[in-house]
């Protein structure tokens, strides 16, 4: 169908299709209207159809040349360490050589359009809601396998003697096995050609994070030790998002793990007997629980810059190769750790102690799953901030076993962070449902627009 009208002393025939709207101006006479003409749109195989550029190819040069696109780039610090949170465009000039595949990608394109935009938005709201929703449950999960395994590994260590290092060297040759896994799949279990450096770094620091972490485990008290830890992995990996990958936190997001920050400092709280001011402080337990703090400390920098660094290789790594780089980084550092702070080597000698030590080794790569595949779509800060839940069931489960009355800051903190968690929980699931349905009310209401 032609239309055209008076637009400064030009004809004006437009020209619309499926997939491209195209103007032509040509100089003519101003038009008047005159009875009995009727418009007329092109169909397809009349002259002049098909050299209209394709909808592909403006979209494409809009989002270069929008000034939205620039100032956002010049705004954004470029001097990243681990590269941006955007998706990795090498990917961009490949699919532009392929110019044959553009016919093809229209058809599918048209061919998806058949089921109207409606029901798209709507299988794509749902999909995205379930995934939001496993995603949780397996982070929420690992939360709860982390605090299996500090109860486990206190067990193993007061009931069967068996240190903490030697716990950790275990379950890094049990996890071996999962090589099978990148094997299965065809892929490099060292990771893809290029990102290998950056996995061997991954990798390092995540075993020197648990190194540190169970040998804090010979001069604090458990309790201590995770809590220091996992406040220090929270607060650090939201500085080191913001400074390495350039990712911020929401304003919601950052009361609520400031919340539970608050929580662990409660945790940490000493008791009536240790801030006895009155009796005398033997100096070698003073530097013992001072070098068992540190080291907390030190676990919790480590495991930032290990959630910081699959963060930037969410893209490239698998979940099992990561796994994999885990257990045989692990399987060298624990040793050389166990040399150095000359722990006693121990043996299971019975069938609990190796039924201990086989559901420690469960626990610990259910937890390792379910958080680093979260990695993929959450904040590190987030991610490690849902992870303080294994203090309170830790706490639970050790009265089960060990009736203990805690005091009173310790039953604050563990309800400020049980309720930091379920709000951050609520806060990214609940509104999922209302932010699809206004995102489908915005594309009804251009599909209902006159101007197309």
């Amino acid at each position: 169908m032609e239309s055209t009208h008076l637009l400064s002393g030009s004809k004006k025939r437009v020209k619309i299709h499926p997939h491209t709207v195209t103007a032509k101006y040509a100089t003519h006479t101003p038009y008047s209207p005159q009875p009995g003409v009727h418009t007329h749109f092109p169909q397809p195989g009349d002259e002049g159809y098909d050299d209209a550029p394709s909808f592909e190819d403006f979209g494409s040069f809009l989002e270069e040349t929008s000034d939205k696109k620039q100032l956002t780039e010049s705004r954004r610090w470029r001097l990243t360490l681990f590269g941006s949170k955007d998706k990795d465009t090498t990917n961009r000039p490949q699919a532009a050589a392929g110019g044959g595949d553009g016919s093809e990608g229209g058809a599918r394109a048209a061919k998806a359009s058949g089921k109207g935009v409606g029901e798209q938005l709507a299988s794509f709201g749902e999909a995205s809601v379930s995934a939001s929703r496993l995603t949780w449950v397996g982070l929420l999960g690992a939360a709860l396998a982390h605090g299996c395994l500090i109860v486990l590994t206190r067990l193993a260590s007061e009931r069967f003697s068996l240190g903490p290092l030697f716990l950790l060297l275990v379950r890094s040759i049990v996890q071996l096995l999962s090589v099978a896994v990148p094997l299965h799949r065809g892929e490099n279990p060292f990771g893809p050609e290029g990102y290998r450096l950056r996995l061997l770094c991954y990798g390092v620091a995540y075993s020197l994070s648990l190194c540190c972490a169970y040998s804090s485990l010979t001069f604090v008290s458990p309790g201590n030790a995770t809590a220091t830890w996992r406040l220090a992995t929270t607060a650090l990996s939201a500085t080191l998002a913001f400074l390495l990958l350039d990712e911020r936190l929401g304003l919601a997001d950052g009361i609520t793990l400031a919340a539970g920050l608050c929580g662990l400092g409660l945790v940490l709280l000493p008791t009536a007997d240790e801030s006895n001011s009155d009796s005398p402080t033997d100096p070698v337990v003073f530097w013992r629980g001072a070098f068992g703090w540190s080291l907390s400390a030190l676990a919790g920098l480590w495991m930032a810059l290990a959630l910081v660094g699959y963060r930037s290789l969410k893209e490239r790594v698998g979940v099992g190769t990561a796994l994999f780089t885990v257990s045989w980084t692990g399987c060298l550092l624990a040793p050389a750790s166990l040399a150095l702070l000359q722990e006693g080597w121990s043996w299971p000698m019975s069938a609990p102690a190796w039924g201990l030590v086989l559901g420690l080794v469960a626990c610990s790569v259910a937890a390792f799953l379910g958080m680093t595949h979260a990695l993929t779509r959450l904040h590190p800060a987030l991610v490690s901030a849902s992870q303080s839940l294994e203090i309170p069931v830790a706490m639970l489960l050790h009265l089960a076993i060990l009736p203990l009355a805690p005091t009173a800051p310790e039953v604050v903190g563990n309800v400020m962070v049980i309720l930091s968690v379920a709000w951050l929980v609520a806060m990214k699931l609940l509104p999922a449902r209302g932010g699809a349905r206004r995102q489908r009310e915005e594309y009804e209401e251009i599909l209902d627009s006159p101007i197309k």
